[in-house]
């Protein structure tokens, strides 16, 4: 277990990051808040919703406000997955004049990786990331290259109405640990976004912590106490989310065609660890699970056609196994 004074340095960076974010980015507490609790853990985030909600801007003061070094790739159709990992090319060398084969990395190669539209590239381009965002390393020609430490996805996504876009793999879907929705600003918010300038404020963020604090802050929040009764809550709800198993809730039968696997448990926890933390105390809760909860499930539960039909969308699930589940 942390010592006090830990956990209150994850306290006190809460508080200056938050305000850092808040002074440009109007609005979307909720979100700002749950992308620090992937912060502390080291997860990577999925943030999903309409144009202009401050997606991309919440990933750029991110890595300005901890100093990290970051990249940003535009996912299109015609991406391939060399465009992300690096590839192989033949320099000659000028000594013996024979040509030899240099490794040039991709973009990959980085603390904060912003996949912009991730699902505008087909599944095969997609699938570069699988390893990376699993295991911190990339393999290429029998050769396997650790990433940078600390290493984060962070993508946007952008509506599946929209032409020109693929639909996202499970196991890829799987990777993130928390699947944010942005908010609607109100009409007071979108009067401070015409009046203000997000540039400029972006330009004048203040450092707030480097990569190094980061990882410390990593093992910190691990070592945040989870008592059983919460651990049993956790294997209770991700149970409940799998259609024909003794524990599935009716709605789960009735219109859930798979449900939250192993890393739904496992991100429960650690999001609910990390929201402890960054509130100053040494141990876990239940509220703190149900607080994570729809971003760590809303993308591992997979609607069938009855749903579609019945307009019941996977957020619903997650709210009614959470009334549900005990």
């Amino acid at each position: 277990m942390p010592e006090d004074k830990e956990v209150q340095a994850v306290v006190a960076f809460h508080s200056q990051l938050s305000t850092a974010l808040h002074s440009v980015v109007v609005g979307q507490r909720a979100a700002i808040d749950h992308v620090m609790v992937a912060l502390v853990v080291g997860g990577h985030v999925l943030l999903t919703g309409g144009a202009a909600t401050a997606k991309g801007l919440i990933v750029q003061c991110l890595a300005k406000a901890a100093k990290l070094s970051f990249k940003r790739i535009q996912f299109t159709p015609d991406l391939m997955p060399s465009d992300i990992t690096g590839a192989e090319i033949l320099e000659e060398d000028t000594q013996t004049g024979k040509r030899v084969a240099q490794f040039v990395s991709g973009p990959i190669f980085t603390n904060l990786l912003m996949a912009d539209e991730i699902n505008r590239t087909p599944p095969k381009t997609q699938a570069a990331l699988l390893e990376a965002m699993q295991e911190k390393q990339v393999s290429t020609s029998g050769v396997t290259r650790p990433l940078p430490k600390p290493f984060y996805v962070m993508a946007t996504k952008t509506s599946l109405e929209t032409d020109g876009t693929y639909p996202l793999p499970e196991a890829q879907q799987d990777r993130f640990m928390l699947n944010i929705e942005m908010e609607t600003l109100s009409e007071e918010e979108e009067l401070q976004v015409v009046t203000g300038n997000a540039t400029a404020q972006l330009a004048q963020l203040p450092q707030v912590i480097e990569g190094e604090g980061l990882l410390r802050f990593q093992q910190t929040v691990r070592g945040i106490a989870i008592p059983r009764a919460v651990q049993q809550y956790i294997v209770n709800l991700t149970a409940a989310s799998r259609p024909g198993t003794p524990d599935a809730i009716e709605p789960v039968n009735k219109y859930v065609a798979w449900g939250a696997g192993v890393r739904a448990t496992q991100y429960l926890a650690l999001g609910a660890k990390a929201r402890a933390a960054l509130e100053g105390r040494a141990a876990a809760t239940q509220d703190d699970v149900k607080a994570v909860a729809l971003p760590v499930m809303r993308h591992r539960i997979g609607v069938n056609f009855r749903a579609e039909n019945d307009n019941v969308k996977p957020a619903q699930i997650v709210g009614q196994l959470l009334e549900s589940v005990r």
